[in-house]
Order: C-alpha cells, then structure tokens, then sequence
C-alpha cells in the first residue's frame, strides 16, 4: 500500500501550485477504511492564504465523511517533513501511531509516527 501512496503523492505534487516557494508537494492518506485521498499545496500572494498538501488530503477525506486516517505518505523532491500546522492537524483525525512516510525524487522514504513528529500534541483529549 505504500508504494501506492507514494504514487499518488508523487502524482498530487504534479498539480501544485507553487509560484513563491516552488516547492512542488504531494501528499496521500490511507483512511481507517483503506480509502486514499491525495492533496497537493497551494500558494497564495497573501501567504496566509497558503494550504499545504497534507491538510488539503486530509480535508478531501473529512470531507467525505473518513474521520480517522491510518497512514500518510509525504512527497517533496528533498524527502520534506510536515510543517507543525499539518502535524496539529493529523493529530486531529488520527491517533499518536499514525504512521507518516516523507519520500524524495531518489525513492529514499523516512517513516515516523506522529507522536516522533509532535510527542506533545493538543489534542481533543484536552478539551474534555
């Protein structure tokens, strides 16, 4: 199932719109039910108005309905980790095992779980 995560990652990151950074990234999420959603990042001129491609994967899974992911696989050419707000968000919608794989352009992966990527997360567990 990774390689074909990494497939549809490497593929998202083909439709990135990246005119400031131009860095091209691609991500795809297995859900809990062995759905995947795939996502790409999207610059805006207002940078706050940036999304990056492992929240719009995540969101297209949401937004169907799939609230709980498995697995996700991170494609940049360098083999990039998820940004903090990306990381806050999978805690969001998985748990601390959630497996993470960062791919680059020479086939290298690097797997985490998130609780490596963020050990302190805020999660809705605090607002209980």
């Amino acid at each position: 199932m990774s390689q074909d995560l990494r497939l549809k990652a490497q593929k998202a990151s083909e439709e990135a719109y990246s005119p400031y950074s131009k860095v091209n990234v691609g991500a795809a999420v297995e859900t809990s039910e062995g759905d995947i959603y795939s996502g790409c990042n999207i610059e805006n001129a207002s940078f706050g108005g940036t999304v990056c491609a492992e929240r719009v994967a995540i969101w297209k899974a949401v937004s169907e309905g799939k609230k709980e992911l498995k697995k996700i696989y991170v494609y940049t050419d360098d083999g990039w980790p998820p940004c903090g707000l990306c990381l806050q968000t999978m805690s969001e919608f998985s748990s601390p095992e959630l497996k993470i794989i960062m791919g680059d352009k020479d086939g290298k992966e690097t797997t985490k779980t998130l609780k490596d990527l963020l050990p302190f997360a805020f999660t809705p567990q605090h607002m209980e």
